[in-house]
């Protein structure tokens, strides 16, 4: 049996950390400096690493608790929702605009699919499987690499692409697939209960 130890361990800090580094991203985002697109894509990979650090620790260390498997995920989705909301105001574009509601709508999607199945004790069935792991990392990647270039405008309006932005954006739509293809697994998993409840209401 795992020894579950109190909210004040290490891992949970470290998620503690990330969450409280979401509304230090939007500052330094925001701020009037040329150097501060840099500052936030590292801020926002730091969070990530220590997405991966937390789990790692909490296994490693046998320091797993209730508080820390509620946080992780959400300190996860939290961060990723403000900074796509943050790159579709800057970037202002449906381009941007439609992975973005696509990965938020996901988040939103799962989490409740997750939530549903743990009342009927079935919450293993939608675990964190391989190919959601890819999706993290894919979305992280594409996020990053977003935050760290703000977009430069034609007169018309238009953006400048450029190499980088183009892989920015070819990573965002590699992430939003991954994205649907997990979500769909997920509903797959659930859908024996899905219908099952169906049939009964």
């Amino acid at each position: 049996m795992q020894k579950v130890h109190p909210i004040l361990n290490l891992p949970n800090i470290l998620t503690l950390i990330r969450v409280l580094a979401i509304p230090v991203l939007v500052l330094v985002f925001y701020l009037p400096f040329h150097w501060s697109d840099v500052c936030a894509a590292l801020l926002f990979l730091a969070a990530g690493i220590t997405d991966w650090l937390d789990g790692y620790l909490a296994r490693k260390l046998n320091q797993t608790s209730p508080f820390g498997a509620f946080l992780d995920p959400v300190a996860d989705k939290l961060i990723v929702a403000v900074a796509l909301v943050m790159l579709v105001q800057v970037h202002a574009t449906a381009w941007l605009a439609v992975p973005a509601m696509v990965i938020v709508s996901r988040e939103i999607t799962v989490s409740a699919l997750r939530e549903w199945m743990a009342e009927l004790g079935q919450r293993a069935k939608v675990a964190v499987s391989q190919l959601g792991k890819i999706k993290t990392v894919t979305q992280m990647t594409a996020i990053t690499l977003l935050l760290a270039q703000k977009p430069k405008f034609t007169l018309d309006g238009d953006i400048i692409m450029n190499p980088w932005l183009w892989l920015s954006y070819g990573l965002l739509y590699l992430a939003t697939a991954f994205t649907l293809w997990s979500m769909v697994s997920y509903l797959r998993a659930a859908a024996p209960q899905l219908l099952k409840s169906q049939s009964k209401s």
